[in-house]
């Protein structure tokens, strides 16, 4: 049984999957999000949730090899966006969740919504035992964009790279300099 819906707090959002599903190594499709917390962040509501969902599956007395939705971003310090002071955790879900703009408009473009940016979500907390692997994860239900941020992929945007061009600036960079010995 799940948790009841929770409101995140803001998170930077990396792997994103809110658009198309994807699925990891042998499981179903699933949409998602790994959500970056900056470990000041209050996340004590997910925390309470998550812990609701455990006793309810196995009691006050947790499996010896349970895992929790929550890991510190210093174990993957490798990746854009995580490292020391972050926590991360990662919310999915196998029905499309509702992606909206800060106005509540829906987002259609997947370029809208990206990793690196910055959003809340809604989610509820749940129990799992299945192959041997025992723990709480989050399921997503919808999630908000708040403001842009540096994507994380480790390419720049369009938009940072370039100035927009007039007339003059076009005709400028197309005549070149014909005695350049790399273009004879």
């Amino acid at each position: 049984m799940a948790s009841e819906k929770v409101l995140t707090p803001e998170f930077r959002a990396s792997f994103v999957h809110v658009f198309k599903p994807k699925a990891f190594g042998t499981g179903e499709p699933k949409y998602s999000v790994m959500m970056i917390f900056d470990q000041k962040t209050d996340i004590s509501a997910l925390k309470t949730i998550a812990l609701e969902a455990a006793k309810e599956k196995w009691g006050d007395k947790l499996p010896s090899n349970f895992r929790g939705p929550f890991r510190d971003g210093a174990e993957k310090a490798h990746l854009d966006g995580l490292g020391p002071g972050t926590v991360f955790s990662t919310a999915s879900t196998t029905t499309p969740p509702g992606v909206v703009d800060r106005n509540i408009q829906a987002i259609l473009d997947p370029s809208d919504f990206y990793s690196g940016c910055y959003a809340r979500a809604t989610v509820n907390a749940f129990a799992y035992d299945r192959n041997g692997n025992r723990g709480v994860s989050f399921g997503l239900q919808n999630i908000q964009k708040l403001r842009d941020g540096v994507p994380l992929s480790g390419r720049s945007r369009p938009e940072d790279d370039f100035d927009a061009l007039g007339d003059e600036d076009m005709i400028a960079a197309s005549a070149g300099d014909s005695a350049d010995p790399m273009f004879a």
